[in-house]
């Protein structure tokens, strides 16, 4: 997996900022339930929540090892980078209001969330680092069409190693905007829910959805040809 792809994720975790900041600004202003909640916990939190990426990175990236070891190479591969960049571009037209396609995906990961959520409720509040981080582990599974559309991406990476590795990109990319979330909530919130802001961040990431569905439409020639 090309190292830009890690450098893609990263990006799109902080474009994609806007619409973690509008979805979770509430849980996160939540953490402490109402009371100030200090830098660390904050950090906690979303530690957790990382790790949780990058678990789920690197089941995605296994699924993708085993459905390539299962059948010709190629086919395979190319159904999930355009898979992968698919779900990119719908994410763009999802932030700027065009679409709302990745609904349907959260609607999909509802059915694992009801049975994770109530594993939340021991935690809150959370006043010590030590029910922080695993809250941010449980909150890690919430259903969202942006971890969802960077989980499309490890599933290309080809192992449980690398599609790890782009998850934890993706969570570096969302840390400041929901660190910041936490701290600003109700600032921060009205600021990233601005039709201006939403609308830059959903074209630059629909530019990396297409720049990368036609990497992969020059690509096939080529196998075709080395095959």
């Amino acid at each position: 997996m090309p190292e830009s792809s890690h450098l893609a994720l990263l990006l799109i975790g902080l474009l994609g900022g806007t619409h973690c900041v509008g979805m979770c600004g509430g849980i996160v202003g939540a953490l402490s339930m109402g009371a100030p909640a200090s830098f660390a916990l904050h950090l906690a939190y979303n530690t957790g929540r990382i790790v949780s990426y990058a678990t789920a990175g690197a089941m995605a990236g296994a699924l993708g090892e085993a459905s390539m070891a299962l059948s010709a190479q190629w086919p395979v591969r190319t159904v999930l980078y355009l898979l992968a960049n698919g779900m990119l571009i719908a994410l763009g037209l999802y932030l700027m209001g065009v679409t709302r396609v990745l609904a349907f995906s959260e609607r999909c990961g509802q059915k694992l969330w009801r049975h994770l959520q109530p594993l939340s409720r021991r935690y809150l509040p959370a006043h010590s680092v030590a029910q922080a981080f695993p809250l941010g582990l449980v909150w890690g599974w919430l259903p969202c069409g942006l971890v969802y559309s960077a989980l499309a991406t490890a599933l290309t990476s080809g192992s449980a190693v690398h599609g790890a590795g782009l998850m934890l990109a993706f969570g570096v990319g969302t840390l400041p905007n929901l660190l910041l979330a936490g701290l600003l909530a109700a600032r921060l919130q009205a600021y990233a829910m601005k039709r201006g802001v939403r609308l830059a961040c959903g074209l630059l990431i629909l530019g990396f959805g297409i720049w990368g569905l036609l990497g992969v439409l020059g690509l096939a020639p080529r196998v075709l040809r080395s095959g």
